[in-house]
């Protein structure tokens, strides 16, 4: 039996093959997109998640930073005291020995790191059994004066001056006129400084128990021993904060 094909038949079977290929395209297409979207998805969580991990790292940041300045800050403190404690002192003064250079209540900072007393100096000096006056209540305060002439030099006091080795003193720090005199029954002049001990008077002349007194020191001389430290600045006020005219 001869079977016919007509025209009709054919186009059917194009139709009916086209369409079966359209659906498997269209299968493609979907299974291709559906795996595109999961990709996508994938790649949108990741991102989700790191910038979930951004915003908690930002979050923690500022309160690290914080913990590290205070780090800093307490190990500076520490630092200022340690160095304040075994290097620096602060010294508050006491009395119009220093006009005018130093005045009561100013505060100064003092070093006896690797000190060697020199001419011109200002010094802070512990009271001692040696130079403790008695009767007095301020007798166990530390004194300031200014170094005068250190231990191998001769010191003489004469007609209103000061003299080191007869070499006549140019003292533009004094108080008022710079006039110096020897004290009464006190230390004669000249007077020879053993090694060991320096001379020292205040910069207020009319009114400073210093090296002049037998009450100060040994005959009025002051064993560097006694020596706290010298005065490198003022800190207080503010106002004359700096270095000291020496």
């Amino acid at each position: 039996m001869e079977v016919f094909v007509t025209e009709e038949n054919k186009d059917l079977q194009s139709a009916e093959l086209e369409q079966e290929l359209l659906e498997e395209n269209t299968s493609e297409v979907e299974a291709v997109e559906n795996g595109f979207s999961i990709e996508e998805n994938d790649t949108a969580s990741e991102e989700k998640k790191v910038e979930s991990e951004k915003s908690s790292r930002k979050s923690k940041k500022p309160i690290a930073e914080v913990f590290e300045w205070l780090d800093v800050l307490v190990a500076a403190m520490v630092a200022v005291v340690l160095i304040f404690s075994f290097f620096f002192r602060i010294a508050t003064i006491k009395g119009n020995s220093m006009l005018d250079t130093l005045h009561e209540g100013e505060k100064v900072v003092i070093s006896n790191l690797n000190y060697t007393p020199k001419l011109g100096d200002i010094v802070v000096i512990s009271r001692n059994q040696d130079n403790t006056v008695e009767g007095s209540t301020e007798s166990e305060l530390p004194i300031i004066k200014r170094v005068i002439a250190v231990g191998g030099q001769t010191v003489d006091i004469r007609d209103g001056y000061v003299y080191v080795n007869d070499y006549k003193l140019k003292e533009v720090y004094l108080s008022g006129q710079g006039i110096t005199h020897a004290k009464p029954g006190e230390v004669e002049f000249p007077l020879y400084v053993p090694q060991g001990y320096v001379f020292v008077l205040g910069d207020n002349r009319m009114d400073s128990l210093d090296s002049r007194s037998l009450n100060i020191g040994q005959n009025g001389l002051i064993s560097t021993d006694y020596i706290l430290g010298h005065v490198m600045f003022r800190i207080y006020p503010f106002e004359t904060s700096g270095g000291l005219n020496q």
